[in-house]
């Protein structure tokens, strides 16, 4: 089977590996189509934390069952995704119910080889069906509920305002699953095709241009005066996380969803002094995927403006430099294997 190995920094090679066997409790994968999601990019780039060398890179993926190996509810042919996170279920997180960051996380394609191949073998706990969505939607769904859970740990009402920046595809989740909310979404990113796409495929209310020299003085008149009750930083960029500290409302919430290597540094008397939250939201929950899934199936998060870019696996070697660069228009590049 093909598959495609980034080696270091900089290096992705396409080679030739035996299909998997699955052990007991795991399900054979046909993999289908692979989202490139930031994570792809900054570990391609070197600037992911949590990433070594080499690593199989995917854990957006479009599937259909190949050998459902005596797995119960599984059947041969049937499309299905998986929530590439495999936690442990004994660590104070997992009693909690937060397996998305559990202590020993192990998560698909950065802790342990993931799907830029054309099978995988992976426990079956982890799989989930699809329920006759297309492979594309399936490999969205992930991304999807990493936005789903950044609103639920702002607790996010109906009424408040959502200033989201960063509009690539965990952003542009974050403000229509934000809008499903009843919120009011200020999208913020320093590429104007990808504002664009957020008022065509978000539905925001506002879009600023974060290149402009005057952002704080337009957030504060688009709220009355009031800033943002919600942040929601969907960039991974260290600048923009620092940056946006300056947007938050007295009382307001701080969700960073994007992540990068290096220390935050905030001023502690402003932040203190609006009696601000801080917040992480790392991965997603089970819950947060069964809510995107209906999503999908209901046609209240439609997909189609998310998609740009599309690749082969030997096209796809090649074309992760471009996709690197805001100058390349992608949103989201889709591996089809």
């Amino acid at each position: 089977m093909k598959v495609i190995t980034c080696r270091a920094p900089g290096s992705l090679v396409l080679s030739e590996a035996p299909v998997p066997v699955p052990q007991p409790g795991e399900v054979l994968l046909r993999v289908r189509c692979v989202g490139v999601c930031g994570t792809d990019l900054h570990a391609y780039e070197g600037t992911q934390p949590y990433f070594t060398y080499p690593r199989i890179l995917g854990h957006e993926l479009g599937c259909e069952v190949a050998d459902p190996n005596g797995c119960p509810g599984l059947r041969t042919g049937e499309a299905v995704t998986i929530i590439p996170y495999f936690s442990c279920g004994g660590c104070t997180a997992c009693r909690k119910g937060r397996t998305n960051c559990c202590a020993s996380l192990a998560v698909f394609g950065v802790h342990v080889d993931g799907g830029l191949r054309e099978y995988i073998a992976v426990p079956a706990a982890a799989v989930v069906n699809g329920e006759g969505l297309a492979p594309d939607a399936l490999a969205l769904a992930e991304p999807l509920a990493i936005g789903a859970h950044g609103i639920r740990r702002a607790g996010l009402a109906a009424g408040e305002v959502a200033l989201v920046v960063g509009a690539g595809p965990i952003g542009l989740g974050l403000m229509r699953l934000a809008t499903l909310a009843g919120a009011r979404v200020i999208a913020m990113d320093i590429n104007p095709l990808r504002l664009d796409n957020c008022r065509a495929t978000a539905g925001v209310a506002h879009v600023v241009d974060a290149r402009r020299s005057d952002t704080e003085a337009l957030v504060r008149e688009l709220t009355d005066g009031r800033m943002p009750d919600v942040v929601i930083d969907a960039t991974g960029n260290l600048a923009a996380i620092r940056d946006a500290f300056r947007y938050i409302s007295h009382a307001g919430r701080y969700v960073l969803v994007g992540l990068q290597k290096g220390d935050v540094a905030f001023s502690h008397p402003e932040f203190h002094r609006r009696e601000a939250t801080l917040l992480s939201s790392r991965n997603a929950t089970p819950e947060d995927f069964r809510q995107v899934l209906g999503h999908l199936h209901d046609g209240t998060v439609d997909v189609s403006g998310f998609i740009t870019h599309h690749a082969t696996p030997e096209a796809a070697v090649d074309r992760f430099p471009e996709w690197m660069s805001p100058a390349s228009g992608v949103v989201k590049a889709m591996v089809h294997l």
